[in-house]
């Protein structure tokens, strides 16, 4: 008996259902988390890579962007990636995951932008490395996110800020970070570590004199009202990374997984073309708002970089693991 020309309409209706079903349920919206304000540097960008995924993915792969850590703090965002909670992030390394992701803090193991390329830009010795120890976590890196040389913001005078050899008599906050920490102290400031919640208050209310951590654009989001001076003595390079838990990635279809590396790939380019005139940008931002900006001689840089690589890089290589430190170190210096 042949099917009747009602029964043959009903099951091409169904048939289209469930390919409508499955479509949507192939159709994925990420979340991914951020450090900044709404409207930072990081939050226009990711907009555009945002754009760029669903373009490519003609609308299969969705992004939400969380700002200002509205996830939590990078720290927790990175342990809920780990395990699925969370999709995606640019943002610090956490090094409470693991000692030897302190590695991409190392301090002055880059004195300019190219060197920075050249250690963290894809095949790099420390993106190759940060690259492995995420991938560890269930964490795939998908990209580095350079942002800036790190520098010395204070509430106060600076103290012969281009001689290391001198107590500066001045107590900074540091993030609960070792590598931060002996720096500091070697560059003659007295090191205070504090929450970055309480980071600025700390500094308003004259618990500490400063920050030292970030750089121009770190300082000018979150501490311009209580920067009286800003030294950019490139204490580290600061390079955030962009992560997706890794069966999240593995689970896309090929197509979009091929799309998203694609656009990451476009996004981490496009930041090396940007990275340093931003930096030069923030700067101004915060000379504009009132702050003196202390430029360093070549020579007060690299007096400052050879007290720090003697009296701090084996204490950081201890705690690494020196063996796996140095063998990082060594790649770079080739």
């Amino acid at each position: 008996m042949k099917p009747s020309r009602f029964n043959k309409v009903m099951s091409a209706v169904l048939m289209a259902g469930a390919l409508g079903m499955t479509t949507v349920a192939e159709a994925a919206t990420l979340k991914i988390s951020h450090i900044r304000p709404q409207g930072a540097i990081i939050d226009v960008e990711l907009k555009e890579f945002a754009k760029q995924v669903e373009q490519a993915t003609e609308g299969d792969v969705k992004i939400k962007i969380f700002a200002a850590s509205a996830l939590g703090d990078y720290t927790t965002v990175q342990e809920r990636i780990s395990v699925g909670a969370v999709d995606m992030a640019v943002q610090p390394a956490a090094t409470a995951a693991s000692r030897k992701m302190q590695i991409t803090y190392f301090p002055y193991v880059a004195a300019n932008w190219e060197e920075a390329r050249v250690a963290y830009g894809p095949g790099g010795a420390i993106y190759d490395a940060m690259k492995g120890l995420y991938a560890k976590q269930d964490i795939t890196m998908l990209a580095a996110y350079p942002v800036y040389f790190g520098g010395v913001a204070l509430n106060t005078d600076a103290v012969s800020p281009g001689n290391p050899n001198i107590d500066k008599g001045i107590k900074v906050r540091v993030p609960g970070i070792k590598s931060f920490q002996l720096t500091s102290d070697a560059l003659g400031y007295i090191s205070s570590p504090i929450p970055f919640s309480e980071a600025f208050t700390a500094v308003q209310t004259g618990v500490v004199d400063g920050v030292i951590g970030s750089g121009a654009e770190g300082y000018y989001a979150s501490f311009r009202d209580v920067t009286k001076t800003y030294i950019p003595v490139n204490t580290h390079f600061e390079a955030w990374y962009m992560l997706i838990n890794s069966e999240t990635l593995a689970d896309m279809d090929s197509d979009d997984r091929e799309m998203l590396l694609k656009s990451a790939a476009n996004f981490e380019s496009k930041r090396w073309e940007r990275a340093e005139s931003d930096q030069a940008a923030y700067e101004k931002k915060l000379a504009d708002y009132g702050a003196t900006i202390v430029k360093l001689s070549d020579e007060e840089l690299a007096a400052s970089a050879q007290k720090v690589r003697a009296e701090v890089w084996p204490s950081i290589l201890e705690d690494i693991g020196a063996e796996w430190g140095q063998g990082v170190l060594d790649k770079i210096a080739k």
